[in-house]
């Protein structure tokens, strides 16, 4: 692919797209050993997506994320060490151990929170543009989601309202072909949902979720177009994840999906599309992505380390950060 894309972005997106992974292979490892047991929907094959998306935005920018949101949380710039920590129950972490894997908070990088509900971040990206339009303040919000989630009312009436109102949002549809085991075409009569856009008279795009740069590109699209006034954008990014629904297994004893469908789309890996692409460009060696892997390495071993040293919450404050106090 012929981008202008610098060097740098392109390496800082490779070490995200490296760090999503390594930390997700991690919390499989710590699943299987039940070191972690809370409900874990894992994001394994699906980082080009967060990845691309967020480097398109600035810190000051929301963004709201699904039930497999680990991927979202990094990629914004969300702390490692907190997400962690938060996956254990730990006091320490993002959410102070109250919502687990599927609650994720960190405002301080525009990380809103992330929503368990089928459809539920639509309304809610929808509600925090409508903020930044009042005020001009030139946020552009995200609202991250599955094919799935096109299939509740609830994405019509928010991509309608949105066009209406020329909200700064940016609708991500991560079709990874799957609503929990049920598949795209025995739910749709076609797989076109990009083409929703054009129904409710908004920019809509489909490209390959699991190139980076395309997503990346078609995200830097859309933030142009939502700050200068030009509305919402609705982003289809074709893709897979390569574990099951929920949990560390690969769904492969379940009659739900073959070895041969997941063999062909983990030869589309992110990670190996990118780095390819970046070698035979002479922008980095093998030896600097072998160094960047064991560099993320020890960051996530960290990130262990520090989960288990702190403390569960007190069981006298547990319904602390429950309600607000304001």
């Amino acid at each position: 692919m012929t981008t202008n894309i610098n060097d740098m972005t392109k390496k800082k997106m490779l070490k995200e797209l490296i760090r999503i992974r390594q930390f997700e292979d991690k919390v499989a490892d710590l699943l299987d050993t039940d070191e972690i047991n809370c409900p874990t929907h894992l994001y394994t094959g699906q980082e080009g997506i967060a990845v691309g998306i967020c480097e398109a935005l600035e810190v000051k920018d929301y963004i709201w994320g699904t039930h497999r949101s680990h991927g979202h949380y990094l990629a914004k710039g969300g702390d490692m060490n907190k997400m962690m920590a938060e996956l254990y129950g730990k006091e320490t972490g993002c959410s102070h151990g109250r919502g687990g894997s599927m609650h994720l908070l960190a405002q301080e990088v525009g990380i809103l929170g992330t929503v368990p509900m089928v459809g539920a971040t639509i309304p809610m990206a929808v509600g925090s543009a409508l903020v930044s339009s009042i005020k001009k303040d030139e946020k552009v919000s995200v609202a991250f989601f599955g094919d799935g989630a096109t299939e509740e009312g609830v994405f019509h009436e928010a991509l309608n309202f949105a066009s209406l109102k020329k909200l700064p949002v940016i609708f991500v549809c991560e079709n990874n072909l799957y609503s929990s085991h049920l598949r795209i075409e025995d739910r749709r009569s076609e797989d076109n949902i990009y083409k929703s856009a054009e129904t409710h008279g908004m920019e809509g795009v489909v490209v390959d979720g699991n190139n980076t740069l395309s997503v990346y590109l078609a995200a830097m699209n859309a933030v142009n177009r939502a700050r200068s006034g030009l509305g919402p954008t609705l982003i289809e990014c074709k893709t897979y994840r390569w574990r099951g629904h929920v949990g560390p297994s690969w769904d492969l004893n379940v009659n739900i999906r073959d070895k041969e469908e997941l063999d062909a789309w983990m030869q589309r890996d992110p990670i190996e599309i990118l780095s390819k692409e970046m070698i035979e460009a002479s922008e980095i060696t093998k030896q600097d992505l072998n160094s960047l892997k064991k560099m993320v390495s020890v960051e996530i071993d960290k990130s262990v380390q520090f989960a288990r040293q702190s403390s569960f919450p007190d069981v006298k404050e547990l319904s602390n950060n429950v309600y607000s106090k304001s």
